[in-house]
């Protein structure tokens, strides 16, 4: 696998060493395991949805977890199989962790297991300090009244 080198970058951009980091922890995770398989999809300007495949799975075998703009989805199969004989086996239900880096104010807001997909819908919430904001502009007019209120 590739990696990139950020260094020459770092000479001129301050406070992004974070970023950094966080592409190299992607970069990591995705080389580990492809299991469970997922989606993500862009609902909206400011939603997200996950899809993963967690086939065989029941709702107490899973947990998601998000923590410090870490989402963690962790399925814990208990094995129950020595009752069964399979002649072939080739449904996964193995353990796994399944981490998504979020970025700033993304938050989960809902999830759901359906059919074999667990879906987890997630939300970017800016406080109200970092929307945008109009600014109304005032005329000379304006502001002798406003000078004038403030004697009074």
């Amino acid at each position: 696998m590739r990696t990139i080198d950020l260094s020459p970058l770092y000479r001129s951009l301050v406070g992004f060493d974070r970023l950094a980091a966080q592409l190299d922890a992607a970069a990591k995770t995705e080389a580990a395991s492809g299991y469970p398989p997922y989606n993500i999809e862009r609902t909206d300007e400011n939603s997200y949805r996950i899809e993963i495949a967690v086939a065989g799975f029941k709702p107490e075998e899973l947990s998601i977890e998000a923590k410090e703009g870490l989402l963690t989805v962790s399925g814990r199969k208990a094995a129950n199989d020595e009752t069964k004989r399979y002649l072939h086996r080739g449904l996964a239900e193995r353990n796994f962790d399944r981490r998504f880096q979020l970025a700033d104010y993304v938050v989960v807001t809902d999830a759901a297991l359906a059919d074999g997909l667990l879906t987890i819908a997630l939300k970017r919430e800016l406080p109200e300090a970092l929307k945008p904001r109009s600014i109304p502009i005032s005329t000379g007019a304006d502001t002798a009244v406003i000078e004038g209120e403030k004697a009074a």
